[in-house]
């Protein structure tokens, strides 16, 4: 039988109670002090003996993302809550959340990816708000042989990455889906027939423009024109201008909140009213407030929104979230949504990976997401969501478009 060990201040305290004076009238309550000394004693040493599974995050949690971020701790938060309500994983061994801030920056990601990877030895690492960052974290998963799961950043690289075995997975959307998405909403909302693209100068701006050239290429629509802004540019008009004169009639937009608020900043200078469809960079963060009464003009791509139908796993994640943080009173909180979503299946799909391995070593994990039969999560039900051939769990039936209407996105359908 085991020998329980219990560290030497431990045993000097209870030797401490056992040591003092006896005095007739102090034994019951001696015996009681004793009694429930030893019960702390052994309640903490059974506690030392538990380790905890590690789960990493790197995401923005400063700057104009900074929300974001945000929605993504808090969805991977409450699904942790819950996980552990049930006794955890791997027999009873407790979930904990180790964030660091990446503020938007790759090579800070990266070096905060090492660090989670390398010294805490998470046994998932959850990241990439922004696709740069993302895409700067997948060659050092790949080769520590650490999962990665992704709620956030599309870029189509991050899990299309050309490794073998690769290590990335995502909850959320792909750029090259979304791109198709984006050509056949703005056609059939706004019947564009020339379309151009206003675009951020990084990988994320590039791997939407090859997405929207293959899209709008294999419907034969022409393209007016593609312009690039830097992230810090504060005024678009001659890209903007140039679009115009050569007669786009809607445009693709691709921006976190930042420059994607000085698009239509720009485009109220201009007095150019043309339609703007954008991927989601706009519900990162304080998009309204920089943008201005317009940003209600710019439709982009969501994977969910709590406005939608009522499920039981909806239910029971507003209120979790409504009683854990108090500034959230009911779904109109819950912004950005998808960062909440994307996470919180994102976490349950991963402690089913977890589960599935039997362990927290990276390549059983690994195997353990591909092993995953079905999950009831919030934004669907997950039947066999990754094999070897896709890493990617959501596809383009699981989109939703909406809009900014004052400070809380809805569905463009029930926007009032």
């Amino acid at each position: 039988m085991p020998v329980t060990r219990f560290p030497p201040f431990a045993v000097s305290a209870a030797s401490a109670v056992l040591a003092r004076p006896r005095h007739p009238a102090s034994k019951r309550r001696r015996a009681l002090a004793v009694a429930v000394g030893a019960l702390a004693l052994w309640g903490t040493a059974a506690a030392w003996a538990v380790e905890p599974i590690k789960i990493g995050l790197v995401t923005a949690l400063s700057g104009q993302s900074a929300l974001a971020g945000e929605s993504i701790t808090r969805g991977i938060s409450v699904a942790i809550d819950e996980i552990n309500a049930k006794g955890g994983l791997l027999g009873g061994r407790p979930l904990a959340l180790v964030r660091r801030d990446d503020e938007g920056n790759p090579a800070k990601g990266a070096a905060a990816a090492r660090e989670l990877i390398h010294r805490e030895k998470v046994a998932v690492l959850f990241g990439g708000l922004d696709t740069p960052v993302a895409t700067a974290i997948v060659p050092l998963i790949n080769q520590a042989g650490t999962p990665f799961m992704v709620p956030w950043a599309a870029g189509t690289p991050i899990t299309r990455n050309g490794a073998t075995p690769n290590y990335a997975f995502r909850v959320s959307a792909v750029d090259e889906i979304v791109d198709v998405a984006m050509l056949n909403y703005a056609q059939a909302t706004f019947a564009a027939k020339k379309p151009g693209m206003i675009l951020v100068n990084n990988p994320w701006g590039e791997s939407n423009e090859k997405g929207l050239r293959a899209a709008m290429t294999a419907k034969g629509v022409p393209l007016a024109g593609v312009e690039k802004f830097e992230a810090n540019d504060v005024d678009v008009v001659p890209q903007l201008t140039r679009l115009k004169a050569a007669g786009a009639d809607a445009l693709f937009m691709v921006g976190n909140v930042g420059p994607s608020a000085q698009v239509v900043k720009s485009l109220d200078r201009m007095g150019w009213q043309v339609p703007v469809v954008s991927h989601w960079g706009p519900a990162g963060g304080r998009f309204t407030e920089l943008a201005g009464a317009n940003a209600k003009n710019v439709h982009f791509v969501q994977t969910y929104s709590f406005f939608g139908a009522a499920t039981p796993v909806r239910e029971r994640v507003v209120q979790a979230l409504m009683a854990k943080y108090p500034d959230i009173k009911g779904p109109e909180n819950i912004t950005p949504a998808v960062g909440v979503a994307n996470a919180y299946d994102a976490m349950q799909l991963s402690a089913l990976a977890i589960a599935a391995a039997g362990s927290t070593e990276g390549a059983a994990v690994r195997e353990g997401f591909l092993k995953i039969d079905r999950y009831e999560g919030l934004i669907k039900t997950y039947v066999r969501p990754f094999n070897e051939g896709n890493h990617d769990a959501l596809s383009d039936q699981d989109y939703v478009w909406a809009q900014f209407i004052g400070d809380r996105i809805l569905p463009v359908a029930t926007a009032k």
